[in-house]
């Protein structure tokens, strides 16, 4: 009898750490205010496909927080971009558990800085312009997304300490070995 309760224990252990929103694991978007969350919302727009290079795919959502993407990744070790990248690379990265972040072209330096310094030396992240977002920054983890208005807002460490690597589909892909150039580069 005592074994038996033993591994209902621990069966429930693991079960309440699968749930989608047990904080322990990056589920759950309570606590992080204005987070838009496509896994619960939209799971439909989360397709995994990969494919073709030369296909322009169209997301459902500015910047793309997931769905069918390019066959190789973008490298997201910290990686910061000057100029837009491909998002079927990036959301390949995000299926790899990176988080992107990206900026308003015209956002002043001294904030594409600040953004820059939370990026470099961080495995699984990822920073570059993104011509026509809504907002000013923008964050994205396979499935989660959210836009704020400043550099400043504490919700981007939040986020990035919530959803980096906890996001993915694919524990332990790698973010290095992937595509470094931008568009048109």
């Amino acid at each position: 009898m005592l074994a038996l309760l033993c591994v209902a224990g621990i069966a429930g252990v693991f079960w309440f750490l699968r749930d989608d929103d047990t904080p322990l694991l990056g589920g759950g978007s309570d606590d992080i205010p204005g987070l838009v969350d496509y896994r619960k919302d939209h799971p439909d727009w989360l397709s995994r496909d990969h494919r073709p290079q030369e296909e322009d795919i169209a997301y459902p959502m500015t910047p793309p927080a997931g769905g069918p993407h390019h066959p190789q990744w973008q490298q997201c070790n910290g990686d910061v971009y000057t100029a837009p990248i491909d998002n079927g690379r990036a959301v390949h990265s995000l299926e790899h558990g990176a988080v992107w972040i990206t900026y308003q072209p015209d956002l002043p330096s001294a904030d594409v800085e600040k953004l820059a310094a939370r990026v470099r030396g961080n495995d699984y992240m990822l920073l570059s312009p993104y011509p026509g977002q809504p907002a000013k920054v923008s964050l994205q983890a396979w499935g989660y997304q959210l836009q704020v208005s400043s550099v400043d807002d504490k919700r981007i460490d939040n986020f990035v300490e919530r959803y980096r690597q906890t996001a993915t589909l694919e524990p332990g892909t790698p973010c290095s070995t992937g595509f470094t150039a931008t568009e048109g580069g």
